[in-house]
């Protein structure tokens, strides 16, 4: 496993990182005794980054990764959670409401600090409220040693290029824009670094775009994406690969991206993802995956407010 400085926050992160979304239950149900086994296998095997939400499975994940951590060394573990989003409409960014996350994650997480805390998917709040009560709340919490760092996670690329101009942040993260069907988080690059703000790269497959399983119902990209992504995993299993392990692969191979989150609740599945990164990459087969998936490269989807989606000058007035 190779590992990465994370902006100026001084911590080294694995390149592959484990999302512990999946121990709520979001994708099947999943025991707690699966999801302790899974969290310890990925730290035995090089993984040193987890990330969490009580948001994922209405608290269930941030209840299991914690049992899971009573029986991990805490020292040797980079811990984040986040706060702000409760439920599929419940959003929350006042500063009285942030506080109180963190300090009931850390009840369910069984630990006293938390190394990294994100206001969780922005774009669905209201941005003054982020900037006024929101930051200042992950400032407190750090002040109090409650957290380390704090930064905000988003899909919209333009949020972050708007709310590092009003604030200053330890990191962010984002999700769906550095895997083989969209790169564009490549244009944040340079600023992040310039400020020494770390980046947390998610979901490598694309939310499950990029896999040979079916492609669920709720998945937000248009049908071209959709249709494209399914064509293109064929085309790769027919070559004799797993478009997934080319996904994991092409994500965690840029050394400019620190860390990627994965999500499994599955002892075999992390595994495999992780060892895949020991292999070489079919470099001339993800060539031509890149041309496939032309037509749709960067494309995106719609999240939160629109006014996120459009120029940064219009976000919030503020």
């Amino acid at each position: 496993m190779e590992y990465r400085s994370l902006g100026n926050t001084g911590l080294s992160v694995s390149s592959l990182s484990f999302g512990a979304s999946s121990l709520g239950s979001v994708f099947r149900e999943v025991s707690e005794k699966e999801g302790i086994k899974t969290v310890k296998t990925a730290v035995d095997h090089g993984i040193n980054y987890i990330d969490v939400s009580p948001y994922y499975g209405l608290t269930k994940a941030e209840a299991t990764l914690g049992k899971a951590m009573l029986e991990l060394n805490r020292y040797e573990i980079v811990l984040s959670s986040k706060a702000g989003r409760y439920g599929k409409e419940d959003f929350d960014f006042s500063y009285k409401r942030i506080i109180r996350s963190a300090e009931e994650s850390l009840e369910r997480l069984h630990t006293d600090y938390l190394d990294l805390l994100f206001l969780h998917d922005i774009e669905f709040g209201d941005y003054a409220q982020v900037i006024e009560e929101g930051i200042p709340a992950m400032q407190q919490l750090k002040k109090e040693g409650k957290i380390r760092f704090y930064g905000v996670s988003a899909l919209p690329l333009p949020v972050f290029t708007k709310i590092i101009e009003d604030v200053s942040l330890d990191l962010i993260l984002s999700y769906c824009h550095y895997s083989l069907n969209d790169t564009s988080l490549l244009e944040l690059v340079p600023l992040l670094e310039k400020k020494g703000i770390g980046l947390v790269n998610a979901s490598p497959l694309s939310m499950g775009l990029l896999h040979n399983g079916p492609i669920a119902d709720w998945h937000p990209a248009d049908r071209e994406i959709i249709e494209l992504c399914k064509e293109t995993a064929a085309y790769c299993k027919e070559q004799g690969e797993d478009i997934a392990k080319l996904a994991i692969q092409f994500s965690t191979s840029n050394r400019h991206i620190p860390t990627t989150l994965i999500s499994t609740a599955s002892e075999t599945n992390i595994v495999k993802n992780i060892n895949w990164l020991k292999e070489p990459m079919n470099k001339e087969l993800i060539e031509e995956v890149h041309k496939r998936l032309a037509p749709i490269q960067n494309r995106t989807w719609p999240s939160g407010k629109k006014e996120y989606h459009q120029a940064i000058s219009s976000i919030g007035g503020v």
